[in-house]
């Protein structure tokens, strides 16, 4: 098998997923083709070398729709000859999107790669792509189908959180983001998102809340109150996890992720492709896996997908030196510190969706580069990076970094 090389990654910065976002005026297809020309551009990368874009996105309907991978490269000026394709496995699909590359580089069929994703959430509203689960009575039925801030709740009732731990992780998510900022650890990946006239419209994260205070987070009521009681999801969870006497409503604003706009994306590639055009890898993907769980649960994937992974790779936990792990809700990271035993000081160090937000197609890509960074940053050697994933799943990559 041949072994694929991190050669590359850039990202934008998040945009609010509101109509007075920064980023809300920006097309979907730019926001992806301005990734696409910034890796083209500081690695002199001649494009007719690349063999495969592909990129994420949940929402592919509208100016989203339409393979957006394969415009999105078009619009970016790429040779004509790389194809382009767009894929959708809800949370994870950016990261999947780099795992899909890789694994064409590994299986011999591509030379270099790009893995990528995209959400425009300001422009293409979570949920605009309908499908059967949420909006097909028998198969919701069948699924007991719940919306993810009732499963969010259901698993810290099941664990037994309280809302003050909740929110103490979702402080730390804001302290670190704030930190990692003021310190410049972004600078090398971060990419200025211009308009029409090629003038910056948004070079800075602009969702994350630094003035946040455990006070403030204390003072947001429940989100998922209501969604569960009065709409009958408590119902139908409580149908499938009779153990739990009822489901304590939790998470809000401060301590899930945040809607957001963004893009990013990562050149892969074989070791001989590098020395040929003469880029120095950055790290090694040593493996990666996706794993199914209980759907109406739906956020317990980071766990056996890490396994998985950890498994392939012939590696223990004890073997990685920085995780990342989607920050979707408090409860989630929380579950999987516990069930992997990972320490607070590893996980997510510079922040997370909690703070920055999460741009659906294009989380996975953006925060596998983070670490990436961080291990650069700190000199250590390997890191595993996952998500939980809607209806039940979660992808995990483990990479590590080339000295």
């Amino acid at each position: 098998m041949t072994e694929a090389y991190i050669y590359d990654h850039v990202r934008t910065p998040r945009g609010k997923g509101r109509s007075d976002g920064k980023l809300h005026e920006i097309s979907a297809v730019s926001l992806a083709s301005q990734t696409l020309q910034s890796l083209r551009d500081r690695n002199a990368l001649d494009t007719a070398l690349v063999e495969e874009v592909v990129l994420g996105c949940v929402a592919a309907v509208g100016e989203q729709g339409g393979n957006i991978a394969r415009i999105a490269t078009l619009n970016a000026g790429f040779d004509e000859c790389v194809p382009g394709v767009q894929l959708n496995r809800y949370c994870s699909s950016g990261l999947d999107a780099v795992n899909f590359a890789a694994a064409k580089v590994m299986a011999g069929q591509a030379e270099l790669a790009i893995g990528g994703g995209v959400e425009m959430m300001s422009r293409t509203p979570m949920g605009a792509d309908g499908g059967a689960w949420a909006i097909d009575p028998q198969v919701a039925f069948h699924t007991r189908f719940v919306m993810q801030g009732i499963s969010a709740d259901l698993l810290a009732s099941l664990h037994g959180y309280t809302r003050r731990q909740l929110d103490a992780y979702a402080l730390a998510s804001q302290q670190r983001a704030a930190r990692a900022w003021a310190e410049g650890r972004f600078a090398r990946s971060i990419i200025p998102v211009r308009d029409v006239v090629g003038a910056v419209v948004l070079d800075r994260d602009e969702h994350f809340r630094p003035e946040t205070t455990a006070e403030s987070l204390a003072a947001l009521k429940p989100a998922f109150h209501e969604m569960g009681t009065k709409y009958g999801f408590d119902a139908v969870a409580l149908q499938r996890y009779p153990e739990v006497e009822r489901i304590e409503h939790l998470h809000h604003a401060g301590n899930s992720s945040g809607v957001v706009d963004g893009a990013g994306a990562m050149l892969v590639g074989s070791l001989a492709a590098g020395l040929r055009v003469g880029l120095k890898p950055r790290a090694r993907i040593r493996s990666f896996a996706s794993i199914g769980t209980e759907p109406t649960l739906m956020l317990t994937g980071p766990t056996p997908s890490a396994q998985r992974a950890l498994s392939k790779a012939g590696m223990s936990a004890t073997d990685i030196d920085l995780w990342e792990l989607n920050e979707a809700f408090s409860a989630v990271v929380l579950s999987f510190m516990d069930t992997m035993n990972v320490p607070h000081e590893r996980i997510n160090v510079n922040g997370g969706a909690i703070a920055f937000g999460h741009p659906l197609g294009a989380t996975g890509v953006m925060i596998l580069g983070t670490v990436l960074d961080e291990l650069e940053r700190t000199g250590k050697g390997t890191a595993l990076v996952n998500l939980c994933v809607g209806a039940g799943m979660g992808t995990a990559t483990i990479i590590e970094r080339v000295a």
